[in-house]
């Protein structure tokens, strides 16, 4: 199955959201209807809604984005893996660059999942069955720390503490040019682009789910800016879209910011390196860290050489 964009008519005024898309696609259960919709890739009247219990109040034209499914079966595979942290409830890992989190089309093998299995077998079906263990995610290209469940009881916690916000995730980005204060709040709402439903954008409240990052700039260089993020929300690309938001994208972020990257780097400089979390069963806290990776540092290392020199690349305006 390829990726489709349905779209269908309801009068079904006073049902609910979920129950008229579970109605319209018999393919789908009640609950996938839930996820869809939660996941932001249903628009009623060109606006996404992202409660299932959301009632139709007047005949309206519905757009679903379905995409191809992973395979339900995934195979343990002998990759190695950072690990930061273990214990008997979970893996902290640090992803490479360039490592899918979880198998889906295009990526049936090589990911942190397959990687997990062959590390632990009896991971396998835990939490979702399609990403067994995953309690979050990190972009392919985003190196870094990433929590992976080893039983049920431990990845409910643990997703318990990510909707509570329980859960610190700190990253280091570099930016394209320079912010308009030394630390910051961005509240802007994320959902999917109107204009390109495989995209993500900075939408209207009403459009959208609310993100909101607070930012420190750790150092600043001629033409661009190092900061540590902190996602106080988890929505999908949210750090690359609120500072391309500000005109600040990240470096290397072809998506989100520069067609052509500022520096010579192969992928986004962004990096998830400091996480903090209450351990499952227990009142300890645990913050673990993960130095920037190679190619990562030798960026900044070059950026510091020029402003010793007082030398470096001047940015055009976006």
């Amino acid at each position: 199955m390829t990726e489709r964009l349905l779209t269908f008519v309801s009068s079904a005024v006073g049902d609910r959201l979920d129950k008229i898309v579970a109605a319209s696609l018999p393919e789908l259960s009640r609950t996938q209807a839930q996820r869809l919709i939660e996941e932001g890739r249903v628009t009623v009247g060109g606006k996404v809604v992202t409660k299932p219990a959301t009632r139709l109040e007047h005949e309206a034209a519905f757009e679903v984005l379905l995409l191809p499914p992973a395979p339900a079966s995934h195979q343990p595979e002998d990759i190695p893996l950072d690990i930061v942290f273990e214990n008997s409830d979970l893996l902290v890992v640090n992803k490479p660059a360039g490592m899918v989190v979880h198998p889906a089309a295009g990526h049936v093998g090589g990911t942190l999942v397959n990687a997990v299995l062959g590390h632990d077998p009896d991971l396998e079906g835990v939490g979702d069955e399609q990403r067994p263990g995953i309690v979050h995610r990190l972009d392919k290209d985003t190196s870094g720390l990433i929590i992976v469940a080893k039983n049920d009881l431990a990845h409910r916690e643990l997703q318990r503490q990510f909707k509570d916000r329980e859960i610190k995730k700190v990253y280091v980005a570099l930016l394209d040019g320079h912010l308009p204060t030394p630390t910051g709040r961005i509240e802007a709402a994320i959902g999917r682009d109107p204009r390109d439903r495989k995209r993500m954008a900075v939408v209207p409240d009403d459009r959208g789910r609310l993100a909101l990052t607070e930012y420190r700039v750790v150092e600043t260089f001629a033409a661009h800016t190092l900061v540590e993020a902190d996602l106080l929300t988890g929505r999908t690309h949210q750090i690359r879209l609120h500072f391309a938001f500000l005109k600040c994208p990240v470096v290397g972020d072809t998506v989100y910011g520069r067609r052509t990257p500022s520096l010579p780097l192969a992928r986004q400089f962004l990096h998830a390196a400091r996480l903090s979390l209450t351990l499952p069963g227990s009142r300890e806290r645990l913050t673990v860290t993960a130095p920037l990776p190679a190619d990562l540092a030798q960026i900044l290392d070059q950026l510091r050489h020029d402003k010793i020199k007082g030398t470096g690349p001047d940015l055009p305006d976006l």
